[in-house]
């Protein structure tokens, strides 16, 4: 069995190791499972032979012990701010100060400081100024390139530029960490590994790659809020490309240089990712504390990666990919079966699913069209007719799942989207009514919870999903198979308030819609603009990227806060 990571220098003594390959400062806790990128990267580069340690949640505040007590690693030091942007894992949508953080012992708050990833880099540049800093997770990868700080209110340069980093991992990266990992090792030229794709880093001079898409400098996008918005549009169109360009962004006397990233990971290559010696627990230091992340994660199962969904508020795509990448059933059914040997398992598996769980296996039927596509979604204004949306694969899926010793029950706790199997003609083929049956009544705890995001079909278009009347036919057939059956089922609404183009008009009109009458309300939330997204683009810039035409945004705090306060008055 392998190790578990060292996180002090008396856990490293222990190993017998005279040296660490490299060393990764988090903001979470360390918890050895798949579902936290820190742990899937550090087993995924172990396996290839190399040396890891970690150091979770460092204290920042004192005399940098943390960042000292192990040293420098042999290759270089890694950096994430942990599973979120550490500015939403700290501030509500109103700017207040979080009481808590899922992600920390005991649930305590301030573990981790505001631009984690930018602080950490800074100290470690300062102590070890000659050994390199790669930064990678959410936080780097979704402020890879110029973009909009809610919590500042102002633009921001690459995390590159504040950090100092030398280079950034964005999406998932065990491939382009590994051969990062494998240049740095064999000391290959500088120009050689600024080759290896799915890296950024930053560039002094003007000597842009040729074919590189060159986006409008930075210091022109602070004066001028329509350069933004049409830099986010050439941003979002390369990254739903299957064979994207070199991104250039020049900045200050040089640019930060974007490269393309990896194909999209086959099955065996996710199989590698996941078929990997996770403990499934916390680190042994917390022994005797809880962490509330790990007691929602911890019988889950990540069956793909990936969304095609395209919503412009939402940042999955912009880290995982539009490109739905799935393991074997093989693998899936090898993690189902070992969980009856963790401890506190009781044979339910909290979640088999993935950001939208229900796109396991869906592909392009033409994958020549979908390599010429430039579409962001595949769903949004119309599904595609190359898309095959047959859900016969998960069935079967879920079937061989349920049908293990040990397991009772497999809910689907991530999100679903109906338009997958309901369209405005009614079900979309001859797998979707039974999908959505077994979904009801095998699959689901009690409560169904459903994005249908807005009411108002203005809204919902800034927004890029469906129209409200697939949600009204959702609701009929909800309510059909509960009947039939003889369940007590309860269907659970998810909307924003406060999205651009948003009113107090449009919250009251949605608050009054009859198609919500008698289902339970508590899943609304006030729109949060989050780095690179399309959403949060149109909340700076009041125009949509992508047309370029002037949008309604609501941003007083206090307007905000009552659209979203004005929807449970009538509820």
């Amino acid at each position: 069995m392998a190790y578990m990571f060292p996180t002090t220098a008396r856990e490293v003594g222990e190993l017998g190791w005279d040296y660490i390959d490299i060393i990764i400062f988090t903001g979470d806790a360390f918890i050895d499972h798949p579902a936290f990128g820190t742990a899937v990267i550090a087993r995924y580069l172990q396996k290839y032979g190399y040396r890891i340690a970690v150091v979770p949640q460092p204290n920042w505040r004192d005399d940098l012990r943390d960042f000292r007590k192990l040293g420098a690693p042999r290759l270089y030091f890694g950096v994430n701010s942990g599973a979120m942007d550490s500015m939403v894992n700290h501030y509500t949508a109103a700017k207040r100060l979080r009481s808590d953080d899922a992600y920390t012992p005991e649930g305590r708050a301030g573990m981790r400081p505001d631009y984690a990833v930018t602080v950490y880099t800074r100290i470690l540049k300062s102590i070890y100024p000659d050994v390199p800093v790669v930064i990678g997770g959410v936080e780097a990868s979704l402020r890879r390139l110029a973009h909009y700080d809610y919590w500042s209110d102002s633009l921001k340069p690459s995390v590159l530029v504040e950090s100092g980093a030398d280079y950034l991992c964005y999406g998932m990266g065990e491939r382009p960490m590994l051969e990062l990992t494998r240049a740095i090792e064999a000391r290959r030229r500088v120009y050689d590994i600024r080759k290896i794709p799915q890296i950024a880093f930053y560039q002094d001079g003007k000597n842009y790659p040729d074919g590189a898409l060159v986006l409008s400098p930075f210091e022109n996008c602070l004066e001028d809020r329509k350069a933004f918005a049409r830099n986010f549009h050439h941003i979002e169109t390369a990254a739903n490309m299957l064979e994207p360009p070199v991104i250039v962004e020049p900045c200050g006397g040089g640019f930060v240089r974007v490269n393309p990233p990896y194909p999209p990971a086959t099955e065996e290559e996710m199989d590698s990712f996941y078929d990997l010696p996770y403990t499934k627990l916390p680190h042994p230091k917390y022994r005797g504390k809880r962490i509330p992340a790990y007691d929602m994660i911890k019988f889950s199962i990540t069956t793909h990666r990936g969304c095609f969904g395209g919503c412009n508020f939402c940042t999955i795509a912009a880290h995982q990919g539009k490109f739905i990448q799935e393991r074997s059933e093989g693998s899936i059914l090898r993690e189902a079966a070992a969980l009856t040997g963790l401890p506190g398992f009781a044979g339910n598996i909290s979640d088999l699913g993935a950001p939208t769980a229900n796109m396991y296996g869906m592909k392009g039927k033409d994958r020549e069209r979908c390599a010429r596509c430039r579409r962001k979604s595949c769903l949004f204004p119309s599904p595609c007719d190359n898309m095959d949306r047959s859900h016969a694969r998960l069935l079967g899926l879920y079937a061989k799942v349920d049908a293990l010793k040990g397991i009772r029950h497999s809910y689907i706790g991530s999100g679903i989207r109906y338009d997958l199997f309901i369209d405005k003609d009614g079900f979309v083929d001859g797998t979707s009514r039974k999908y959505l049956t077994e979904l009801i009544l095998k699959h689901t705890s009690g409560r169904l919870k459903v994005a249908p995001e807005h009411t108002e079909g203005h809204v919902l278009a800034l927004m890029a999903k469906p129209s409200f009347v697939l949600f009204e036919r959702l609701r009929g057939e909800f309510d059909r198979i509960c009947a039939r059956e003889g369940v007590r089922m309860q269907l659970v609404p998810y909307f924003i308030s406060g999205h651009p183009g948003c009113t107090m008009e449009d919250m009251e009109r949605l608050s009054r819609n009859r198609y919500l009458e008698g289902l339970y309300m508590e899943q609304v939330q006030d729109f949060t603009p989050t780095p690179m997204t399309a959403s949060s683009v149109m909340f700076y810039s009041g125009l949509d990227p992508k047309t370029l035409k002037p949008v309604f945004v609501e941003r007083d705090v206090e307007r905000k806060k009552r659209q979203k306060s004005f929807f449970f008055k009538n509820h």
